[in-house]
């Protein structure tokens, strides 16, 4: 499927912005070092109700506790009082380490990714404040607050998203 004007201009932003800077907080996956073992629980200080302003508008984030070998997660981006995407995702437990994968929405629920194709980050390493994906990292600041940072497509700029409860 074709990516619209729109969310080309969402990627175009994102490269742009003031937000952006060089990677400095995330990690490249190895394949030849492969994954350290985790398991949920090691990441559960994710869970929760997140908010915080990138990209030009408000980003909420939900993530579930952990069940069924999965932590799923929600993020909405509003822009001016709209929908500007969806993402929805996981982190799973599959081959005695952890997986994140997501998939993106605009605003109508029309994914931008084909039905079959999912986003995947591979577990680079994990800490007791840090979680590093494949250009994806979590960081715990305390309770209440956590950045994300993302490496994005095609860029070897970073984007920080700070969330607080």
């Amino acid at each position: 499927m074709k990516k619209s004007l729109f969310q080309k201009s969402i990627y175009f932003l994102l490269f742009i912005c003031s937000f952006t800077t060089f990677a400095q907080n995330t990690l490249n996956y190895n394949d030849e070092k492969g994954s350290p073992k985790a398991t949920l629980q090691d990441v559960k200080w994710i869970v929760g109700n997140w908010k915080g302003k990138a990209l030009g508008g408000i980003c909420q984030e939900t993530w579930s506790e952990p069940i069924g070998n999965s932590m799923m997660f929600n993020f909405k981006l509003v822009v001016d009082g709209k929908v500007a995407f969806y993402e929805l995702g996981h982190i799973i437990e599959k081959e005695k380490t952890l997986l994140l994968q997501l998939k993106h929405f605009d605003g109508e629920l029309k994914g931008w990714e084909k039905a079959e194709v999912s986003l995947n980050f591979r577990l680079v390493k994990v800490t007791p404040t840090h979680v590093y994906f494949d250009k994806f990292t979590f960081e715990k600041i305390s309770d209440n607050e956590i950045n994300i940072y993302v490496v994005f497509e095609d860029s070897s700029k970073e984007m920080k998203f700070n969330f607080k409860k």
